[in-house]
This record gives C-alpha cells, structure tokens and sequence, in this order.
C-alpha cells in the first residue's frame, strides 16, 4: 500500500528517536500507516515496540524525529491530545470500569445527561443505551444484553466494547496492544473480525501482537523492530512466518539456533 503514491498516509513517522538515560530505546524510525490498512508492530521483549507506539499516543516525546497525522505534524504534549485528534490506544487492562454497564462504559467520562424537573442535569441512560446500541450494531458486536455490568462479561466481548468506545468517540487509527493475548480460540477469532470491519470501515488499526497468528490472519503489512532500530518490512502475503521469526531475533542467532 506503501507504494500507492496517490493515497496520503494517516500516519507518517520519520527518523522516530526516544532515548532513557544512555539507552536508545527506539532509534532513527521510519513508518507509515494508511487508511484502513492493518499493520502488524513485530518484535521480541525490549525490541522498541511499545515505546514507539507512546510516542505515537503522547505518552513520550520524541528526542528527534516527527510525527505526522492527516498530513499536519504533531507535537503532542499528552495522551489528551492524542486522543481529541483521534488516536486510541487500547492497552490489556482496556481501562474499563468493571462494576458499570455496556453503556455506561462507552460514555465514561462524557455522559449525556438531560434536565430534571428543567433544572438538575441527570444521565440520560436511555439515549446512551440507544447509541451503545448502534455502535455495536455498526461493528457487528452480539452482546446478549447491554445493561449487563462488564464484570460477567467475556474477554473478547470486553475488547469489543473497549473498540466501541474508541469508534463511538471518533477514533481516526487504534493501536492495540496484544489484543489476544488472554482469550480463548473462539475469542480471539472475534477480536480478530472486529479488526477485519474496522479496516473495511477504513479505520486503520496498528497491532502489536506475539501471536503470528494472528498477525498473519488480519494485517495487511508488517513492520519488524529489533534493539530499537526497524529492521524490516513486509507485505503479509509476500512472507512467511519462519522468515519474520528469523527477521525478529535476527539471522544471526537464527542460524545458529539451526
């Protein structure tokens, strides 16, 4: 898709550094994601990965490098910003509260409310089921019952509704961090669909995953980091998985390890 020099990227980061103390943790990275595209973000523990993705949320700031989003360079100084520009970023805890429902999750922090007695604000749970309702219906989410708190729900189904949430709030790209990592066969094949309606929504979705898998079942490209640097790139479908294996933990030990 890269080389569609027609369509603009959503995101472009160029020459990406972050630096702890005497360590560089990512170093001089170069990247691009399109609409609707899914990117696989591959590499072992301490390859860079999750640091380059808080840079990309507002976590960090870069030392050097920038980041450009719909084509205007950011300089993000939270993950407050990030997200009012339309980047979501789901870790494994989703950041759900357990003991509300369905809806009450989705508008967490941004309730609608409506006048009681023309005067006292109070949450309007009707119109937040309705539009729970439709944002779950537009991601093709089954949840048996909304008003259900999210404690008794699944994992999978608890992803979906962290997904929601990022959708309903305008999400322009989600990055997911080992989005299947805790669930179960069938779980993850619904995680997995969800990503697959999302592309097809042209949403694009970055995914940082151990599970190749995974990885090969729904990303588009693949970007491999190693000791910070980006190592390679490829197509899915012009790779396999032993070749992204020896490219994740390098030739060298790779024929070694033969």
């Amino acid at each position: 898709m890269g080389e569609n020099g027609n369509i603009e990227s959503i995101l472009r980061v160029t020459g990406l550094t972050k630096r702890f103390g005497g360590l560089t943790a990512v170093d001089h990275v170069d990247m691009e994601v399109y609409p609707g595209e899914v990117v696989g973000l591959l590499g072992d523990n301490g390859a860079g990965k999750s640091t380059l993705i808080k840079m990309i949320s507002g976590v960090y700031h870069p030392d050097e490098g920038q980041i450009f989003f719909e084509g205007k360079e950011l300089k993000l100084g939270s993950p407050v910003n990030a997200l009012e520009l339309g980047i979501e970023t789901l870790y494994q805890d989703l950041a759900l509260a357990e003991n509300l429902n369905v809806p009450a999750n989705i508008f967490l922090g941004r309730e609608t409310k409506k006048p009681f007695l023309g005067i006292i604000p109070v949450l309007d749970n009707d119109a937040m089921h309705e539009e729970a309702k439709k944002v779950l219906q537009r991601l093709e989410i089954e949840i048996p019952s909304l008003r259900s708190k999210i404690m008794t729900l699944s994992g999978g189904q608890r992803q979906a509704v962290a997904i929601s949430r990022s959708i309903y709030w305008n999400a322009k790209l989600l990055i997911m961090d080992e989005p299947t990592a805790a669930l179960g066969v069938a779980e993850q094949k619904k995680v997995l669909d969800l990503v697959r309606t999302l592309s097809s929504q042209n949403i694009p979705v970055i995914i940082i995953s151990h599970q190749l898998y995974d990885i090969f079942a729904v990303c588009d490209r693949l970007v491999i980091m190693r000791r910070g640097q980006k190592v390679a790139e490829r197509i899915t479908k012009q790779t396999t998985p032993d070749e992204v294996v020896g490219l994740i933990i390098g030739s060298d030990l790779a024929e070694r390890l033969e």
